[in-house]
C-alpha cells in the first residue's frame, strides 16, 4: 500500500482540492509512521500541484509529531491533540467531560453528531473563526477558544431541538444498559444451570430468623452498615418487607446488584471531585458495582459445590475466581487478583452481618441456602 494522493483521495472520500489538514493527517496516520514520514514530501507537491498545497505550519507539525511517534517518544495524548490541532477534528475530551465513543463503537446518533461537528468546524475554518496554524504551533489562546467552540456547539441545540451532548450520552446510556441486561440474562441462565445439577440445601431457620431480627434493627440505623444495606436494597423509605426470608433475601439481593447509590443527586458530584477523596461508604457502593457479572457467578457457584465450612474471605474469593471452570479468566494475573481481592473487601463484613459468613469469614449454613436464591433474585428482578 502506498501512501500517495490518490490513495489520500479513496481514505477521505473527497477529491484532492477539497482535502481538509484533519483528512491528510488522518492519512497519515493510516500507515506506519516510517512509510507516512517517507512519503510526506511527495504528498506535499501532489497535493501542491491539485491547488492545495496546506500550510508550511502544517506540515512541519505532520514530520514533528510522525518523527515522534518512530522514535516511540510520542504518547497517544500527542498524537490524538495534534490530530486535534487540524482545526476540524473533535476533540475527543472536553473539559466538561464529554467524551466521544470510539469511531468503531459509535451508534448512529453519535456518528451523526460526530459528523455534524465536523462539518460545523469546517465551516468555522473557512469563515476565519478557527486559525489552524496557530492550533498546530501550539498556540494556547487559540487551543482555549477551539475548546470553547465545541463546548458551545456540544451544548446547543439543533434546530430540530436535540442537544448534541445529551442525545450521544443518551444513546450510549442506552448501548450500556443493553449490554449490561445480556450479561445479566446470560449469568442467570448459567447459574440455574448450574443449581439444577446441585442438591438444594435444607433453610436453617432459626439461623433465619437471629440474622433477619438483626437486620430490621440495622436497618434503622444511620451509618455503617444500615445506610449502606437501604440502598443495596432500595429500603430508603423505610418500610420493610413482613416475611424474614424476603428481607434477607432482598438484602442479600442488593449486595450483588445495589439498587440505589447515593441518598440524593447533590453527593453524585462527589464522585468526579478529582482533588477529594470518597467516604467509607461511597467507597464501599462503587465496590460493589464494579464487581462484574461473571465474578458474582463464579463465586455463589464455588461456594455453593463447597458448601459450610470453606472458607470465604476476600483472598479466598478472589482465588475463587481465578480458578473457576464457569467463567473465563486468567488465573495468574496479580493485579487482577488483587484488584477482585480488593472488591470483595466491601462484600464479607456485609455478608457477616447477614449471617452469610461467620467471624472467621467462613460460609454458614444460612449463607449456602441464601446466597444462590439471592444472586438469583438479583438478577431476575425487573
Amino acid at each position: 500500500m502506498s501512501l500517495d494522493l490518490d490513495f489520500a483521495v479513496r481514505h477521505s472520500g473527497r477529491q484532492a482540492s477539497a482535502l481538509t489538514r484533519r483528512d491528510v493527517a488522518r492519512v497519515l496516520l493510516a500507515v506506519p509512521s516510517g512509510q507516512a514520514l517517507v512519503s510526506l514530501s511527495d504528498l506535499r507537491k501532489e497535493l501542491l500541484a491539485a491547488g492545495n498545497p496546506l500550510s508550511v505550519v502544517f506540515w512541519d507539525s505532520a514530520r514533528a509529531i510522525l518523527s515522534r511517534i518512530e522514535s516511540g517518544a510520542a504518547t497517544v495524548g500527542d498524537v490524538q491533540r495534534w490530530l486535534e490541532s487540524s482545526g476540524t477534528e473533535p476533540i475527543l475530551l472536553t473539559r466538561s467531560y464529554f467524551v466521544w465513543p470510539e469511531e468503531s463503537e459509535r451508534g448512529p446518533i453519535a456518528t451523526e453528531m460526530y459528523e455534524r461537528m465536523v462539518a460545523f468546524l469546517e465551516e468555522q475554518v473557512d469563515a476565519g473563526e478557527i486559525d489552524a496554524d496557530a492550533l498546530a504551533a501550539a498556540d494556547q489562546d487559540a487551543r482555549h477558544a477551539y475548546e470553547e467552540l465545541q463546548e458551545r456547539w456540544l451544548t446547543t441545540p439543533l434546530p430540530d431541538g436535540r442537544v448534541p451532548n445529551v442525545v450521544v450520552s443518551d444513546e450510549q446510556d442506552q448501548e450500556l444498559f443493553a449490554a449490561w441486561d445480556e450479561e445479566e440474562a446470560f449469568a442467570l441462565s448459567e447459574l440455574r444451570r448450574v443449581l439444577d445439577d446441585l442438591p438444594e440445601p435444607p433453610l436453617p431457620v432459626h439461623d433465619l430468623r437471629s440474622a433477619a431480627g438483626r437486620l430490621r434493627v440495622t436497618l434503622t440505623q444511620q451509618g455503617y452498615p444500615g445506610n449502606i444495606l437501604r440502598a443495596c436494597a432500595g429500603l430508603e423509605d423505610g418500610l420493610l418487607p413482613e416475611r424474614d426470608e424476603d428481607l434477607w433475601l432482598a438484602v442479600a439481593a442488593g449486595i450483588a446488584a445495589p439498587i440505589s447509590d447515593l441518598p440524593d443527586e447533590e453527593d453524585a458530584a462527589r464522585f468526579f471531585d478529582m482533588e477529594g477523596e470518597l467516604s467509607h461508604e461511597d467507597s464501599i457502593l462503587a465496590s460493589l458495582c464494579a464487581i462484574h457479572h461473571a465474578d458474582w457467578l463464579a463465586v455463589v457457584i464455588t461456594l455453593a459445590r463447597y458448601g459450610p465450612g470453606v472458607l470465604a474471605s476476600p483472598e479466598r474469593i478472589a482465588r475463587f475466581i481465578a480458578d473457576s471452570e464457569d467463567i473465563d479468566v486468567e488465573p495468574d494475573d496479580p493485579e487482577d487478583l488483587e484488584a477482585t481481592e480488593m472488591l470483595f473487601t466491601a462484600v464479607t463484613p456485609l455478608w457477616a452481618h447477614l449471617g452469610i459468613v461467620d467471624k472467621a469469614e467462613v460460609l454458614t449454613p444460612l449463607g449456602w441456602w441464601g446466597l444462590p436464591k439471592a444472586l438469583e433474585r438479583a438478577w431476575s428482578a425487573e
